[in-house]
């Protein structure tokens, strides 16, 4: 059996949900986001898991917990996994960001590679830091089921490192709606994609509901 990686982006929370800048911001799940995470649980429940490392930010560890119970195993948490940094932009609209940091914003949007939001992280400094993990990950499992409980960013930016995708394009090439799973499995040819932003295991309300 080859390694998979089963990347899981947290639930929904208040910030999600008004498509809010959101990285070293640390809100809880609103009462959908833990019917997310329950949803998960329920569903995921029965596969056989060799661990679970999560984002050490209570909205994932809050999304993780409810399969941890389910199958009594502990949660391994990551400063590699966190969501990256926004910097001045964190708890702002969109609009807001395009009006008070414009340049920034527009460098941002055609190169988030190199370049930062405003006082916050690259996507070059995020991939180093989680990749270290997948590193850690890979050392310890060589085979089996691994769950990896992270955020939009930084899934999507790992996703990108793993995949040979241009790290300045992670914004354009990978979708990570809230709840939604993400498989990767490692064979001889090195890793594959198997599955991008699912969310069968949420029901069609809860997939309905607004939030990035």
């Amino acid at each position: 059996m080859p390694l998979k990686l089963y990347f899981l982006r947290h639930g929904q929370t208040e910030f999600s949900r008004a498509n809010l800048y959101c990285g070293s911001l640390d809100p809880d799940l609103t009462e959908s986001g833990t019917q997310m995470a329950q949803a998960f649980a329920d569903h995921y429940r029965t596969f056989t898991w060799d661990a679970v490392y999560v984002s050490p930010r209570k909205r994932t560890i809050a999304t993780a917990k409810p399969l941890c119970d389910a199958i009594q195993t502990e949660m391994h948490l990551r400063e590699g996994l966190i969501e990256l940094n926004y910097g001045k932009w964190e708890g702002e609209t969109v609009q807001t960001v395009q009006k008070t940091y414009h340049d920034d914003y527009v460098k941002w949007l055609a190169e988030p590679a190199w370049n930062p939001p405003t006082g916050g992280e690259t996507a070059v400094e995020a991939a180093s830091r989680s990749a270290l993990v997948i590193t850690e990950i890979q050392q310890h499992h060589s085979t089996g089921n691994v769950l990896i409980v992270a955020h939009k960013g930084t899934i999507r930016i790992i996703l990108c490192n793993l995949l040979g995708i241009d790290l300045g394009r992670f914004r354009d090439r990978i979708a990570a709606p809230v709840a939604s799973v993400s498989v990767v499995k490692f064979d001889e040819h090195g890793p594959l994609l198997e599955q991008l932003g699912n969310r069968d295991h949420l029901s069609e309300a809860l997939q309905n509901l607004p939030g990035t």
